[in-house]
């Protein structure tokens, strides 16, 4: 397959592209102004530009790029920046794909925002929208797929859940805490984390590029756990104890502002029945094992 991937320097990007090349595929790199490299083609989501003619010879696009929701303290601004990163962007490709006729497959990235706080409830694809700034988000993400959707493209939705990686996101920045003995669970450390590790949710999307899967895709490990586990669970990864104080909310809230509310003291437990359906095998299927390779 011929395959574009936007938000290729991200976290996800960076591994897959080499991935999907020794997979046989050609990838196709898209970049913010202008391409520099053979592999390269510019584009600009800011402006809602993708020029169809670059995306007519691809068979598939992986939509990756985006704003990062917990890389600034959310301001009215940066909210408005993490919206529109994603709502931009997403209609630039999913236009572009309509208008070249072309490409038959559009993964296009999301989050397991799109669920709100699930409280203990045990919930996949099939769940309800929740409530809140991050379900917006991904609900108003997930829409503006609808040109390339009516033109027959299959489209899925690849709702992420938290991926554990030691080379970025959530997991990296904790890392110094445990190493240095700081490690404790987070308000009451019962709310759920749904986590994959990097090498699961790559190749979960792989997955997702020739599996006959459309509509949402949770890319969550099958064994999701409570806050105050996966807090013991990293400290036995890194030989380091863990404090048995939580951090109290108001803390967080201090720190961090709206993001704590939405992104660190509500949860989600989810299960990854489509994947589970279409005959996805886990390398992690525990967080134990997850945290392991990922370290």
């Amino acid at each position: 397959m011929k395959i574009g991937i936007t938000g290729a320097s991200g976290l996800i990007g960076t591994p897959l592209v080499p991935l999907l090349r020794a997979d046989g595929h050609e990838v196709v790199r898209f970049v913010r102004g202008a391409a520099s490299g053979a592999d390269e083609r510019g584009w600009d989501p800011g402006a809602r530009s993708l020029d169809p003619t670059d995306v007519a010879d691809l068979d598939a696009v992986v939509h990756l790029a985006g704003a990062g929701v917990a890389d600034k303290r959310w301001s009215d601004s940066w909210k408005r920046t993490v919206l529109d990163s994603r709502v931009d962007g997403t209609t630039a490709v999913a236009t572009a794909m309509a208008q070249a006729q072309g490409p038959k497959v559009l993964l296009s990235a999301s989050a397991i925002g799109w669920y709100g706080d699930t409280g203990d409830r045990s919930t996949d694809e099939t769940g309800p929208t929740g409530e809140g700034f991050l379900a917006d988000v991904c609900r108003q993400w997930e829409a503006a797929t609808a040109p390339a959707e009516a033109t027959g493209i299959r489209v899925a939705h690849l709702r992420t859940g938290i991926v554990l990686s030691g080379e970025g996101g959530a997991l990296a920045k904790q890392v110094p805490i445990f190493k240095a003995y700081l490690g404790a669970p987070l308000g009451s450390g019962r709310q759920w984390t749904s986590w994959i590790s990097l090498r699961d949710e790559l190749a979960a999307i792989r997955h997702c590029l020739t599996a006959d899967v459309s509509g949402p895709v949770n890319l969550v490990g099958p064994a999701p756990v409570t806050n105050r586990d996966f807090t013991k669970a990293l400290g036995r990864a890194l030989h380091r104890p863990t404090l048995p104080v939580p951090v109290p909310g108001l803390v967080l809230k201090a720190v961090l502002g709206q993001f704590a509310e939405e992104g660190v003291l509500v949860g989600q437990r989810l299960q990854p029945s489509v994947l589970q359906r279409t005959g996805f095998t886990f390398a992690d299927p525990d967080v134990d094992s997850a945290l392991a390779s990922s370290l």
